[in-house]
């Protein structure tokens, strides 16, 4: 299973991330900020650690076709109640890791939280690396929009060419930023709306309308392959984070984004009949 994680804006700007990435032999430590996108490919080991005062949000959305269950995370604990190594005996974990029996018991049972944990007051974290982490870690916020209509919003999209460690996971992401009452039309796999409200229409391949609903902030949903999605935003705008299993930027700004208008856009007679 492979993912992206995205941290929500406006919500915290303090965070950690440590990783260790299939046959590397050291911890590698980021500084999160609010906008960093972070891709996490199969078989790394990370945790995520909230070292400010304030809420962290942290968005996830991944490709789980090959999950252990299809369409759902598949998640590998080390260590706490659900842990692969409390699975094992404690004979086991101490000739693996050449430890005691003691410390062999801690390290498999003294965690009993399971993926939400509260640290004790006072417990030391490691600190983030020193050494630069821009192929690790991008902040889409602070990037460039491809796609700038005035009065009417941005596009941002993200591929493999501007951030390649994206391109170790497959995926490729976009971030949309609406002002009130106007509309895109996008045909984006999964999308999570950050910040304000609006109204989601999502067509399939018959021409059948599959959904029609209002979206708010924490809402997340998924438009199906060839399906079509367009999106009117509320008077307070609208702000979505979206992943797609596209890897070129020519994919991502022609299937996902034709386009900002106005809801009160006038087309030609000839343009709407479709000929």
């Amino acid at each position: 299973m492979i993912s992206v994680e995205y941290i929500i804006p406006e919500i915290c700007s303090c965070g950690v991330v440590g990783m260790v990435f299939p046959e590397a032999s050291e911890e590698v430590v980021l500084k999160l900020k609010e906008g960093d996108i972070i891709p996490v490919p199969s078989g790394a080991v990370s945790w995520w650690y909230n070292d400010g005062d304030s809420e962290l949000v942290i968005v996830f959305l991944g490709e789980t076709s090959k999950a252990y269950v299809p369409g759902e995370f598949t998640y590998f604990l080390l260590t706490g109640t659900q842990g692969i190594l409390g699975g094992f005996s404690t004979e086991f974990n101490s000739r693996a890791y050449n430890i005691s029996n003691e410390e062999a018991k801690k390290l498999a049972k003294s965690q009993t939280g399971v993926l939400l944990i509260k640290l004790p007051e006072g417990q030391k974290m490691p600190h983030p690396c020193k050494n630069s982490t821009d192929k690790l870690v991008y902040n889409i916020d602070a990037a460039l929009p491809d796609i700038h209509v005035q009065n009417a919003g941005l596009l941002t999209a993200l591929t493999a060419k501007k951030f390649p460690f994206l391109g170790e996971v497959g995926l490729s992401a976009t971030l949309v930023k609406m002002d009130a009452k106007y509309a895109a039309d996008s045909s984006v796999q999964v999308i999570y709306v950050a910040k304000g409200s609006g109204r989601i229409q999502v067509v399939g391949i018959n021409g059948e309308r599959a959904l029609d609903t209002k979206v708010k902030a924490g809402h997340l949903y998924v438009v199906p392959r060839f399906f079509v999605a367009s999106t009117i935003a509320d008077g307070e705008g609208l702000e979505y984070f979206s992943l797609l299993t596209a890897t070129h930027m020519g994919s991502i700004i022609s299937t996902s984004f034709t386009g900002l208008i106005r809801n009160d856009a006038q087309l030609s007679e000839t343009i709407q009949m479709g000929g």
